[in-house]
């Protein structure tokens, strides 16, 4: 039995650096630290047994050289190939990914155009006025989740970096911290708020503004009900923001995929700006994979772009709301379509899978998944961070090395990805 200490757990965009893992028989056989989730990750479940190739409706077990050329095949001949997923996956994967896409033309987009992309608009708007999550651990003394459950989705999140933790000055931990829930329902998380803030289904600008005019000191103006919220309570959230020493602003799906969408996280920033005039506060996106921040700054290196990038000219093109998956899907202009760590058959629209239903569809994923049913070339991969290794960025922004734990049969994702970009090479030349 080996005792491998410092793991870093492939799951959410926690990316928590502090596990321990047991192995024996290059086999993970005990996880101590992680969430449930990121344990049942580490230790592994059912996979894809072996390269396939769909015939005749049926999927056929096949080798990894089949496989990959036949996906080349497909690649090579599409006109308006789609390359999409990537967030779970590691950054050396995606940037051959992009080196793809510009080969064939494609246009490459990843998970975010589905969950924080209205983040990264308002982001390129007006900035992030941001901090690491050791600054949060050591110093927030008000932590504010808006439109955001970790408790379910990033079940660390809290005991890591933020309420419960214990940091440089926050040394007793949620004793000397307040946390202030704001969602439209009671969550597991809001069950533990010193104030929770249950608000009208969409009303999330509305109650940003009353918040910012309150902490630019025009109170008069705001009515006595914003949003399903008293002036009374808002009034008691601007005075807990004013009398802490350090606040952060958590805001997750809740707000990106309501009405106001980016516009919402930019009355989110200025709000945050608004508090900054009276203590120190900061405000982070709760992105979800672990690697869906990576994929942004990767394809910004090499693109200009973060997400939704078409490369068909021969240049860059970006242009959300023409350029993401499911716009080129309901438009119907894909031929075809390379999935990479991400499972679109569980999250896309119906008139999106239908039209993959009559595309060649191509998935690289270590798991059976509902894409799987109607996908023409399944190839496996290893897992990274159980089972490769490569560099993933967390939510805040910091890169971290995934480490290989165990041996494996299964090829990596870059190197999939190097062997399906050397057969379309060859293709094109012939």
């Amino acid at each position: 039995m080996v005792e491998i200490t410092d793991v870093v757990c492939p799951l959410c965009g926690c990316v928590c650096d502090d596990i321990v893992v047991e192995v024996e028989n290059n086999e993970v056989k005990k996880v101590r630290g992680a969430c449930a989730v990121g344990k049942s990750k580490l230790m592994g479940h059912g996979r894809i047994k072996s390269p396939a190739i769909r015939e005749n409706s049926i999927l056929k077990e096949c080798s990894y050289s089949m496989a990959i050329k036949k996906a080349a095949e497909i690649l090579a001949a599409a006109k308006r190939p789609l390359m999409y997923g990537w967030s779970s996956t590691v950054c050396e994967a995606t940037k051959v990914g992009i080196e793809l896409a510009e080969e064939i033309g494609a246009v490459i987009d990843n998970t975010a155009s589905v969950c924080h992309g209205p983040s990264v608009l308002a982001i390129q708007d007006v900035g992030l006025p941001s901090c690491t999550l050791g600054e949060v651990k050591n110093r927030a003394d008000l932590v504010i989740y808006w439109g955001a459950n970790p408790a379910a989705a990033h079940a660390n999140h809290m005991k890591r970096y933020s309420y419960i933790s214990k940091g440089y000055w926050t040394s007793e931990g949620k004793k000397n911290k307040k946390l202030i829930v704001v969602d439209v329902r009671k969550t597991a998380t809001a069950k533990m708020a010193d104030v929770f803030l249950q608000i009208e289904q969409g009303k999330d600008y509305l109650v940003f503004s009353a918040l910012r005019a309150i902490l630019y000191g025009h109170e008069d103006v705001v009515p006595d009900k914003v949003g399903g919220v008293s002036k009374k309570d808002l009034l008691e959230i601007v005075r807990m923001m004013k009398e802490a020493k350090f606040g952060i602003i958590f805001f997750g799906m809740g707000v990106t995929q309501t009405r106001g969408r980016h516009n919402n996280i930019v009355n989110a920033i200025q709000t945050t700006r608004a508090a900054h005039t009276h203590t120190k506060f900061s405000i982070m996106p709760m992105r979800g994979h672990y690697n869906v921040n990576g994929f942004n700054q990767v394809c910004t290196w090499e693109t200009g772009y973060p997400f939704a990038v078409d490369l068909s000219r021969g240049y860059a093109w970006y242009n959300p709301g023409e350029t993401a998956s499911n716009d080129l899907l309901w438009r119907k202009e894909c031929d075809a379509a390379l999935f990479v760590a991400s499972d679109p058959g569980a999250h896309f629209p119906g008139e999106s899978i239908g039209h993959l239903s009559k595309i060649p569809v191509i998935q690289v994923d270590p798991y059976a998944n509902l894409t799987t049913e109607f996908a023409d070339v399944v190839i496996p991969c290893a897992i990274s961070g159980v089972e490769a290794e490569g560099n993933v960025y967390r939510m805040d922004n910091i890169p971290i090395r995934l480490r290989k734990l165990v041996e494996t049969e299964y090829m990596a994702d870059e190197e999939i990805m190097e062997w399906i970009l050397e057969e379309v090479r060859a293709i094109r030349e012939d």
